[in-house]
């Protein structure tokens, strides 16, 4: 079967679709808060273990642990994401990435809780960039816990397309991460780490795993940590450092990508009022990811 011609067709397809069309497309997913999940991503973030017991509230962003993306096999795209057409809508570019998100925490979701999320497409702009082409596409979650009509948490969620960089492209200027912080972990980004997340969430992307493709296909220079990850990882400073806090707000943006063949920084400190700062740094001082956190 000649899979390259079929995806070069559906791709030359999706060049003239109106992607605007997208827009309001809704999507409801039905889960239930389990303990394993919760003890497998402790011990990725080399936390204990332990399975949590019913009623132990999630911590901020781990309920990306659950509503997992479980496509066919069979409707799988060369990128490893599902075949684009479906509820996204079909972007003909072939780099997605995850360029930030925000958050309203209204209450927490538990152990044991029966769950709804409830997504909607609230936004397709096409742009054209330094680079080249950009698709950008905003999605906003709603999860509810069964038995409450109002949402526990609000989620906007903004994936930007892009196309392959071209030989000798001008790489972006980079910016330089805050110089004082209070807090700071280093993370060691090796591919078991990578995989294990992926595996966690049911990713699969294979920029994160599959060296080869990565470096071949999508011209990285390693396998590329994922935002998410590093997002979690940014609030679960925050709850080392300040084990009681509780946040009512969250948003980051990526602003550089971090791969597997240097160790990265998390950085934090607090701010103005109830906020508190986050970012993550790469081994050069340039700043990889922006955060903010907003505390009751």
């Amino acid at each position: 079967m000649n899979t390259g011609a079929s995806n070069e067709s559906r791709a030359t397809a999706s060049r003239h679709t109106d992607l605007r069309q997208w827009i309001g497309k809704t999507e409801r997913l039905s889960d239930i808060i389990t303990a394993t999940p919760y003890a497998a991503l402790a011990a990725t973030l080399d936390r204990s273990a332990e399975r949590p017991a019913a009623g132990t509230p999630l911590p901020a962003l781990w309920h990306w642990l659950y509503f997992l993306p479980v496509y066919r096999q069979s409707d799988i795209g060369p990128d490893g994401h599902a075949e684009r057409g479906g509820f996204l809508p079909p972007v003909a570019l072939p780099r997605r990435m995850w360029a930030g998100s925000q958050f309203e925490f209204s209450r927490p979701l538990c152990v044991g809780d029966s769950v709804t999320r409830r997504s909607t497409i609230v936004d397709v702009a096409e742009k054209l960039g330094r680079s080249g082409p950009l698709v950008f596409v905003k999605v906003r979650h709603e999860i509810h816990r069964d038995d409450e009509p109002s949402p526990a948490l609000i989620e906007f969620h903004d994936l930007v397309y892009r196309d392959a960089p071209t030989a000798g492209a001008a790489a972006p200027s980079p910016t330089s991460a805050p110089e004082a912080w209070s807090w700071e972990r280093k993370i060691s980004p090796d591919p078991v780490l990578l995989f294990r997340y992926s595996a966690l969430t049911f990713n699969g992307h294979r920029i994160h795993y599959d060296r080869r493709y990565v470096t071949e296909v999508e011209g990285y220079p390693g396998l590329v940590v994922h935002g998410p990850l590093i997002a979690t990882l940014l609030l679960d400073l925050l709850r080392r450092e300040m084990p009681e806090a509780d946040v009512s707000r969250f948003q980051f943006k990526a602003i550089r990508p971090l791969f597997d063949l240097e160790a990265f920084s998390v950085c934090g400190r607090t701010g103005e009022g109830n906020t508190v700062q986050l970012w993550a740094r790469d081994h050069e001082g340039w700043l990889a990811m922006d955060a903010t956190a907003v505390l009751r």
